[in-house]
């Protein structure tokens, strides 16, 4: 890409001059006549420095608003550069305020809205530039943005259910994992020191307590050291395609968890491949979406795979149904989509289906977690306890044989 500074005259017969990205200078002139104003110079400038905002985050719900928020400012009439310049006024979020100057500061400089926000993957995902892309092909913006705006809502609150059925649960182990915790370092110390003092013989399992809680205590730093370089290697691993291919696979494979997983990434999918295709965009470009997007390896993959049957001119149900991983009503909708030319509709109907088994399946999956976390620690503090108080039945004798 190079930098490319011009003078042309607009519509309204005002001089104006800028900078413009483009590969070549061809480019930029079919760009800068294509928005109606007579170029009076155009010369490739030297690389300017790129000006950059601090990191930052910039969660889906303002992203939401952000889309909600630019397409009623579209609707209403104002230009998107006035737009944008109102809503970076009106962003709380101080990392968000920086990219939008930076995406107005392109805008203003002959980019395109889309080739604006391609350099911010982390704040617009793939999906969005591309839905961006089709509409400021078509026209058709305003509206492109509100469909992106119910998608990520939709995104949104299944993720959202996902987290909030896995926060009791959490409460539960910390809270457990705490009071354990606290037995183990503290209070069993203190028995052991007790019985040491009476020369008590202590039973077998007190015996294995008192060795567990001296034993890590006394090598806390590598106990630390060990389990903080397991979930590294962990990490490190499931990043590499072949783990995370075989971390997938073992979480699909998994009674009740496997069911949710993969209920999740077909509502994913479905919902992702209906939004891009009512947007306009191609059905292979698409599917090269679909597929990082789907949050799962195996689904990623058979996607893949079926993007290269539909280029050699196979219908998309042959090959989702071949990779095993969609359920024989998923590729049945499919295959009927395609044949009756409403893939979008159905897809919408798999997207809608599944969402709702999803919601089903995590609440089974969350009924049947909390009493197994429930009886799981109600055994390991009942074993602690009974490891505690077990030399407590003899003390008596212990303490007449010590005078």
């Amino acid at each position: 890409m190079a930098i490319f500074s011009y003078t042309l005259k607009n519509k309204e017969d005002k001089i104006v001059s800028g900078q413009i990205e483009a590969d070549s200078k061809e480019k930029a002139l079919e760009y800068l006549h294509a928005q109606g104003g007579m170029v009076l110079s155009l010369k490739e400038s030297k690389t300017r420095k790129k000006k950059s905002v601090k990191k930052g985050k910039v969660k889906i719900d303002e992203l939401v608003i952000f889309s909600r928020q630019l397409t009623t400012l579209i609707e209403s009439g104002i230009p998107i550069v006035g737009a944008l310049e109102i809503l970076a006024e009106q962003t709380q979020n101080l990392y968000f305020k920086g990219v939008i100057t930076l995406i107005l500061k392109d805008l203003k400089e002959g980019s395109s809205f889309a080739r604006a926000i391609t350099k911010y993957p982390s704040i617009f995902p793939e999906i969005y530039v591309s839905m961006v892309e089709a509409a400021e092909t078509s026209g058709s913006l305003p509206q492109i943005l509100d469909r992106l705006s119910v998608y990520l809502e939709k995104v949104s609150a299944l993720r959202k259910k996902v987290i909030s059925s896995m926060i009791y649960p959490a409460i539960i182990f910390t809270m457990a994992l705490l009071g354990t915790s606290f037995l183990v370092f503290k209070i069993v110390p203190t028995f052991a020191e007790l019985y040491k003092s009476l020369g008590a013989q202590l039973p077998f399992i007190t015996q294995l307590l008192v060795g567990f809680s001296q034993g890590v205590k006394n090598n806390i730093v590598l106990v630390i050291a060990i389990l903080t370089g397991a979930i590294f290697v962990f990490k490190k691993y499931i990043s590499t395609p072949k783990g995370r291919k075989q971390y997938d696979m073992f979480l699909i494979k998994m009674p009740i968890i496997g069911e949710v997983v993969k209920k999740v990434s077909i509502a994913q999918f479905a919902r992702t491949f209906a939004t891009l295709i009512r947007s306009g965009v191609a059905i292979v470009r698409s599917l090269e979406i679909v597929g990082k997007t789907s949050g799962n390896k195996i689904i990623e993959e058979a996607v893949v795979k079926a993007k290269g049957s539909i280029q050699e001119g196979i219908p998309l149900s042959y090959p989702l149904e071949e990779s095993g991983v969609f359920p024989p009503m998923v590729v049945k909708m499919i295959a009927v989509g395609e044949k009756t030319g409403k893939l979008e509709h159905m897809l919408s109907k798999i997207a809608q289906f599944y969402e709702e088994q999803a919601e089903t399946a995590i609440a089974a999956f969350t009924s049947i977690l909390e009493p197994l976390l429930i009886v799981f620690l109600g055994i390991v503090v009942g074993f602690i306890v009974v490891a505690l108080y077990l030399p407590i039945f003899n003390i008596s004798q212990v303490i007449m044989h010590a005078t």
